[in-house]
Order: C-alpha cells, then sequence, then structure tokens
C-alpha cells in the first residue's frame, strides 16, 4: 500500500496531530487568553476526525488498521474528550486557572487512544499507549499549585511507569518467543501451542494492559488519581482512556492472542471478580464523591471483563455495548458533580453535601439518582441491559459461574448507590449549592441522563448492531 493510502486511513490522527500542532503555537504566542479559542478549535477538530472515519484497510504494512471495530470505538473516545474539554471552561475559570494547553494535551492523548485502538502490531500498541500515557501524566497534575493534583500526577507517573515497564518486558518476551511482533504472527506461534516463555510474555501483556483500565489489583492509582486531578480531568479520565485500553485489551486478547483463549481466559476471570468484589467493597466507606466513582469504575471495569472473557463475538459485542453506557453514565455523574459548588463558590467533593438536595435542587438530584440506579445496574435505565449482555455472553459461553459470582457481587455495589440516594432523598438539607449557569453542564447532564434512562431502550437495535459488527472484524 502507498503511502498516500496508508495516510488516508490514518487521517483522524492526522487531523488531530496537525491541529494540536497548530494550537500548541496559538498557546505559545496568544497566552492563556485564547484559552476559549483553542477550546473551541479542538472540539471542531476531534468532529472533523469523526467525519473523516470510515475508510478501512490496513496502514503501514500492518502496523495500523481502520476497520468496523476501530469505526466504531473512535467515535466514543472523541465524544468523551470534546465533552471533557467543554467541560473544563467554567471549571478552571472559576479556579482562575484557565490555561490553553489543556485542549492540546487532550488532543494529543486521542491521537495516541487512535493508535491504540488501531494497532495491529506490538509495537504500534505501545507507541499509542505512551503517547497517551505521556499526556495524562501531565493533565493529571495540571493545577500544578495543587498539592492534591501534584501528589495525583506523581503517583500516576510513577505507577503507569512501573506498569509500562512490564508491558514492554511482556512484549519482548513474545516477540522473542513467536519472532514477530505482528498481532496475526503472535498468535499463529501460539496456535502450535503454548510454551512457558509465551505464557509468561501473555501474563505480563495483560498485568499492563489491567493498569490501563485499573482493574484489580493494578488499580491501585485510580482512588488518588480521581479525587486529586481536576474534575473535568477526572472525567475525561474516568471516559476516553478507559474506552481505548478496553479496545486495546479486547483486540490484543482477540487478534493476537485469539489462540491461546485458555491460557489468558482464567487471568480476565479473577481480574473480573476481584475488580467487581474490591470495587464494591471500597466504595461503602468512602466520604468523598471523586474517590466513590473511582471505585465505580473499578467496579464496572469488572463487568466489563465478564464479556471479555467469555472469548466470543458476543462477548465482546456486549463488552463494547457495555462501554457506550458506561461514558455515558460517567459523563453524566461528573457533569453533576462540576455543579457542587459551596456558597462562596469553591469545589464541593463531600457525599454528605448531597443532605436533602431534592428539596435544595430537585432536578440535579434525580439526575444523580438516574445515574446511581443506572450505574447499579437497576432495571429498567440502561445500565441494567449493559450488565445483563455480559452477563449473558458469559452464560453462554459456559461461564456460569462467573457470571452468578458476578451477579451476586453486584448487589453490594447496589448498597452504595443507593445510599448516595437515600441521603439526596432522606436526610435533613445540608448548605445549599452556589448557584450554577451553565448550559454546557446542564446540558450534557440532561442529554445524558435521558440516554440512560428507558428511553435509551430505543436506540438498542442501533446500537446491537454496531456492536456486533466491531466484534465480528476481529474474529
Amino acid at each position: 500500500m502507498s503511502i498516500a493510502s496508508s495516510i488516508a486511513l490514518t487521517l483522524p490522527e492526522v487531523i488531530l496531530s496537525a491541529t494540536a500542532i497548530v494550537l500548541m503555537l496559538v498557546a505559545a504566542y496568544a497566552g492563556d487568553k485564547a484559552t476559549r479559542f483553542v477550546n473551541g478549535a479542538a472540539v471542531v477538530a476531534l468532529i472533523a476526525a469523526f467525519l473523516s472515519l470510515g475508510h478501512q484497510g490496513s496502514a503501514f504494512d500492518g502496523l495500523y488498521s481502520a476497520d468496523a471495530f476501530s469505526d466504531f470505538t473512535k467515535p466514543l473516545i472523541y465524544l468523551a474528550a470534546g465533552v471533557s474539554i467543554l467541560l473544563s471552561t467554567r471549571f478552571f475559570a472559576a479556579e482562575g486557572k484557565l490555561r490553553a494547553e489543556y485542549s492540546v494535551l487532550i488532543l494529543l492523548a486521542t491521537v495516541g487512544m487512535g493508535m491504540m485502538v488501531s494497532a495491529t502490531n506490538l509495537l504500534t500498541l505501545y507507541v499509542g499507549l505512551e503517547m497517551q500515557s505521556l499526556a495524562a501524566y501531565v493533565l493529571a497534575s495540571f493545577m500544578r499549585k495543587d498539592q492534591r493534583s501534584a501528589e495525583a500526577g506523581l503517583k500516576y507517573f510513577v505507577l503507569g511507569a512501573l506498569a509500562s515497564g512490564i508491558l514492554l518486558y511482556g512484549i519482548s518476551l513474545l516477540y522473542g518467543f513467536s519472532g514477530t511482533t505482528d498481532y496475526h504472527g503472535v498468535a499463529r506461534a501460539l496456535a502450535d501451542g503454548v510454551n512457558p516463555g509465551e505464557l509468561f510474555g501473555i501474563v505480563f501483556v495483560m498485568a499492563g494492559l489491567s493498569f490501563k483500565i485499573a482493574a484489580v489489583p493494578f488499580h491501585m492509582w485510580t482512588p488518588d488519581v480521581y479525587e486529586g486531578a481536576p474534575t473535568p480531568v477526572t472525567a475525561y479520565f474516568g471516559s476516553a482512556p478507559k474506552v481505548a485500553a478496553v479496545a486495546l485489551l479486547v483486540r490484543v486478547s482477540i487478534e493476537a492472542m485469539g489462540s491461546a483463549v485458555a491460557s489468558w481466559q482464567q487471568i480476565l476471570i479473577f481480574t473480573s471478580l476481584a475488580s467487581i468484589i474490591l470495587g464494591a467493597v471500597g466504595a461503602i466507606g468512602q466520604t468523598n464523591i471523586k474517590r466513590l466513582l473511582a471505585y465505580s469504575s473499578i467496579n464496572n471495569v469488572g463487568f466489563v471483563l465478564v464479556g471479555l472473557a467469555a472469548g466470543t463475538a458476543e462477548g465482546v459485542a456486549a463488552t463494547m455495548t457495555y462501554m457506550v453506557v458506561y461514558v455515558l453514565m460517567t459523563l453524566g455523574s461528573f457533569a453533576c458533580v462540576l455543579q457542587m459548588r459551596g456558597e462562596d463558590g469553591r469545589h464541593v467533593e463531600d457525599i454528605a453535601s448531597l443532605a436533602g438536595l431534592s428539596r435544595r435542587q430537585p432536578a440535579l438530584a434525580a439526575a444523580i439518582a438516574i445515574f446511581m440506579f443506572s450505574l447499579a445496574g437497576i432495571p429498567p435505565l440502561l445500565g441494567f441491559w449493559a450488565k445483563f449482555l455480559v452477563f449473558d455472553a458469559a452464560v453462554a459461553a459456559g461461564l456460569m459461574p462467573l457470571a452468578a459470582i458476578g451477579i451476586a457481587a453486584s448487589t453490594i455495589g447496589a448498597f452504595y448507590y443507593l445510599k448516595i440516594v437515600k441521603i439526596m432523598y432522606f436526610d435533613e438539607p445540608a448548605a445549599a449549592y452556589h448557584p450554577v449557569g451553565s448550559y454546557v453542564e446542564s446540558g450534557v447532564i440532561a442529554l445524558t441522563a435521558l440516554a440512560v434512562s428507558p428511553i435509551g431502550y430505543l436506540a438498542i437495535p442501533m446500537l446491537g448492531t454496531a456492536s456486533a459488527i466491531a466484534a465480528k472484524a476481529l474474529f
């Protein structure tokens, strides 16, 4: 394939890269007063990248693949990145810390995520992952004079570097024993039987990728980073990189290691159950809403892995459907958190401040209740359908014990979600929040709440068809 054809297939990444470079120069010359322009231009670039999708094929001699799977995943990443940019403007303006570099970092991270999703070679995988991670380390410590933000960035960097080393060691083992870094070449080598060296490679690769999706036992960074990072950054961490990392794990598992399902299935079953249980139990005693949502993220990753552990096209389709619903719930939840400001206008994160919210701000309380019920998987909200799909795929694949334990453990998580609803509707009212007149935040809350409500079931046929086509592209 010619260079021109390869560039045409990678056009979304080209658009985002070029825009990031131009906006970086704008930020350097115009300074922070150009922040609103840079944010708007970044959102336009994400829309342009979305519109450039649709071309399918293999680029750069098999290093990059544009297919139905990437076309399904990338719009979700662009949506989450765009919303994170839109939510950031008022937050940083209220803090007096508008920085034009924020959107540039988001765009560069999105380029890395696009490469992660489309990578069909272990080297492309690693380059994309590091590109996303390097931008994420800076974003975590974006408010560098804030002690919590600086601490979050440092923890994320140190543990992320460790995970990258583990992943790179796994890649080197797979290359050493299979003789190739190409996904399909690795799959052919594993089809001849998994030797101890290849097994160690699989374990290390799974461990490195588990860190990126915040799965147990590589979840330790999540609560501290979610709490310490600025809230728009936390909303971003909980959505776009999570989608990219899960999509990367799915593609590696199916395309590169699909011929050795038995070797990694047990790892995913353990990781899945451990994430579901620890995420649920760890959230019970939390008093900070962002830390609670961090444990909720770990819990939801466990459910996502239930579908992947099935190792079937139906399981992958269920996993990707779950990610769509999860992103909507996450963005909506953090948009609600952004509205939690005290009378002095300062950001409030204590769950106790939600007491009696139904009497002070009934619309906000209703939205939070919808997101909590949906995250808990309570029908008829869309979160229930997402959980049903992954458990159904596990049962169909003969993983009945996994489904049974997962369903039982999900009742633990329901406790702390319902606890928030109880605080909002039955406790004595706390001090009123500062009135917020943000049409962006209100719009995000309204649209995402509507999407995860029973009205969202109208989109199930279309979403189911799209996820099935995306999954089939990997098989």
